[in-house]
């Protein structure tokens, strides 16, 4: 393990991780897209369309992708935002609902399965590492601006 990066690390436990919810969703007709975008709704006061790119971490022509096939699916339907005119909210549907709670039960059983083969003092270790990597990406602190201008 020593020879492999720690970006390399990062990327084929997140594509494993990728594989696996898509094979479990794909046994639904569905993809894993779509379970975190159906997580990613408030199920009670719906969330505009706007906040759910950065939520997510999608860019917005993928997101505009899958939110067109839950629309198509009817797991979801647009309203306009009474509070801004131009913005638009996303609502669940009774199905989207539904769909919702099973990607939430297939996520606390990844997560479940993963407390059970990892101590605590490792997990927090790990959330640690993560935290400070995106704080690092975040501040710009791995490559700075004076390098990128050379």
């Amino acid at each position: 393990m020593k020879d492999k990066t720690i970006d390399y690390v990062l990327k084929t436990t997140w594509l494993a991780v990728t594989k696996m919810y898509n094979e479990e969703a794909s046994k639904f007709d569905t993809t894993m897209a779509t379970g975190f975008a159906l997580l990613s709704i408030d199920p009670e006061k719906g969330t505009p369309s706007t906040a759910m790119g950065p939520k997510m971490g999608m860019e917005a022509t993928s997101l505009s992708r899958t939110l067109k096939a839950m629309e198509a699916r009817g797991l979801i339907e647009r309203r306009p935002n009474p509070e801004d005119g131009r913005g638009v909210l996303i609502f669940l549907t009774d199905f989207g609902k539904e769909k919702r709670a099973y990607s939430r039960e297939k996520v606390l059983i990844f997560n479940e399965a993963i407390r059970k083969n990892v101590t605590e003092e490792q997990l927090t270790h790990f959330y640690e590492v993560a935290e400070k990597i995106n704080n690092m990406i975040s501040n710009k602190n791995i490559y700075n601006q004076k390098e990128n201008s050379l």
